[in-house]
């Protein structure tokens, strides 16, 4: 009471002015922060993965309801697992000229622990609505896509091995499993093909990054290219990781219902992404670096585009290539 009591007397001798923007400002501040620490973009893409699955097992007739549902749960469960990476990462964060003006690291937060507890809340309250509201399968894989982020990658490998970004991968993969599950309760062939496909793009797309940041992990201690040291034997296994999404684009037309168009577009996709890599063979560049990092992004979001394209194409009768 004696708090508001002054602020009034401030408003009547200062104006309203004065005292009403310094509050809206930082709760404005503090709610961009918040919403950093869910990651918004990583989080995005994982629930346009688990679309994409979605849309892959749907069929003719999806259910809304159960698209609407993996989407939201999913949307819970990667802001709280983006959480808790936020947690356990916030002392290399402030070691990294790219991290360090993080909401925690730079201590813009009053508790880091309230973000833990709020991550687990999240991502506990993804895992358990999915039980009940879609199925089990659904609700295991969105568990096991956090506890690889969370525990396998950002708490164990992440600080000790190379080959931290390729099995944390995983944790990309697991929405499209979700999302097939999501409309057969099962895993289909076509959905770990998609699966496998997220995994194997995982690698070429940090390692890009790494290449690009390099001297910016070396410094944090962090092994996250396949050797810190030599940036022309990363940059070529860039490049193969880049050439290994073809086989699983080829398993994804072979087992699912893929129409032709679809078809070309995920196989041009692929083209062009070691098409765009490849000379880090020979020039370990970071602008060609740069200019990969970029694409796999891109990547990514026109094969999912691709998949819904796909669904929307089958309903018109057009029948896919395989089967």
């Amino acid at each position: 009471m004696t708090a508001v009591a002054a602020d009034a007397g401030n408003v009547a001798l200062t104006g309203p002015r004065t005292v009403a923007a310094v509050p809206v400002e930082n709760g404005v501040a503090r709610w961009r922060d918040v919403l950093t620490l869910a990651k918004p973009g990583i989080t995005g893409l994982i629930v346009l993965v688990a679309i994409g699955g979605f849309f892959l097992a749907a069929g003719a007739t999806p259910n809304w309801y159960r698209l609407l549902g993996v989407a939201g749960l999913g949307t819970l469960a990667s802001a709280g697992s983006a959480m808790l990476n936020h947690y356990l990462d916030r002392d290399v964060d402030a070691s990294m000229r790219r991290t360090r003006s993080r909401p925690l690291p730079s201590e813009r937060l009053p508790s880091a622990t309230l973000v833990a507890v709020a991550g687990v809340a999240l991502l506990a309250a993804g895992v358990g609505g999915a039980w009940v509201l879609l199925n089990l399968l659904t609700a295991v894989s969105i568990l096991l896509g956090g506890a690889t982020y969370v525990l396998i990658y950002t708490l164990w490998l992440k600080r000790r091995s190379a080959w931290n970004i390729v099995i944390g991968g995983f944790a990309g993969s697991a929405p499209a499993l979700a999302g097939g599950a999501a409309v057969t309760g099962s895993w289909s062939l076509s959905i770990l093909a998609l699966a496998l496909l997220v995994f194997l793009w995982t690698p070429p797309h940090f390692w890009s990054l790494a290449l690009l940041l390099r001297s910016d992990f070396e410094e944090a201690g962090l092994p996250m290219l396949p050797r810190m040291d030599d940036p022309a034997y990363s940059a070529r296994v860039v490049v193969v990781s880049a050439a290994l999404l073809l086989p699983p684009t080829g398993l994804l037309i072979a087992w699912g219902p893929i129409t032709w168009p679809a078809a070309v577009a995920l196989l041009a996709l692929g083209g062009v992404f070691v098409l765009l890599t490849a000379p880090l063979w020979h020039t370990p560049d970071r602008r060609i670096a740069r200019r990969g990092f970029i694409f796999s992004g891109v990547y990514l979001l026109g094969i999912l585009v691709a998949l819904v394209a796909n669904w929307g194409l089958l309903r018109l009768g057009l029948v896919p290539l395989v089967g």
